[in-house]
């Protein structure tokens, strides 16, 4: 079985996030490098091992997590789409078992908020880490006096953390704002959509999503 560590060391694939995060960077986005990657990654298979999962379940979570962004190096648009394209293609040439490889392709597929419905275990993973690395060290423009609404929202978040209660089968994502920065209504503005694939994630999982912000449920 190929390990997440073999990815991770894989020229191909880094050289595409690292192209894909160019492309980000000129469209004025956030990073989409591998610190997000890499966070994205240990937060999918790190969740999946609390919920029981075996281990090979939580490789793929990592190795799909990893992956997930590599589609901006052709175009923001539909990245998801052609980022599975473009994970069918490598991971079929490392001689990945088939049905590892579609589950990677169809989490990958379906991690965007505008066209997708996670799968399976590892695609609900996927969502719920790729939507909580929600923090200001991903805001390249560092002027504030031309914050658009986006890089105000990111910046304004000094912590984000999914937290799992498993007596309660309940899974949280805490975040503290600086309000100062963002209101709450203007977090909304941005990320409600991400929010309800996050429910439809945890749903997923056997989970109710939840959302605190400085301390408040919000949903």
């Amino acid at each position: 079985m190929i390990r997440f560590e073999e990815v991770q060391k894989n020229k191909e694939i880094n050289a595409y996030i690292e192209q894909g995060d160019v492309v980000m960077r000129a469209l004025g986005f956030t990073e989409h490098s591998f610190a997000h990657a890499t966070k994205v990654a240990k937060t999918a298979a790190g969740l999946l091992k609390q919920l029981g999962f075996d281990d090979e379940t939580c490789n793929l979570a990592a190795i799909a997590g990893y992956m997930h962004d590599i589609g901006n190096t052709a175009n923001r648009n539909d990245h998801a789409q052609t980022g599975a394209i473009m994970a069918f293609s490598i991971l079929r040439e490392l001689g990945m078992d088939p049905k590892h490889t579609a589950c990677i392709v169809s989490a990958i597929g379906n991690h965007d908020e505008s066209s997708c419905f996670p799968p399976d275990a590892v695609g609900a993973a996927l969502v719920l880490a790729d939507k909580s690395d929600i923090r200001r060290s991903r805001v390249r423009n560092r002027n504030k006096t031309n914050f658009d609404i986006h890089d105000r929202v990111n910046y304004a978040a000094t912590q984000s953390e999914l937290q799992l209660n498993d007596r309660e089968k309940t899974i949280t994502l805490q975040i503290q704002i600086d309000t100062e920065t963002a209101s709450t209504i203007e977090y909304f503005e941005i990320f409600l959509q991400r929010m309800l694939l996050c429910q439809k994630a945890a749903d997923k999982l056997g989970l109710k999503f939840r959302l605190q912000i400085n301390g408040h449920s919000m949903i």
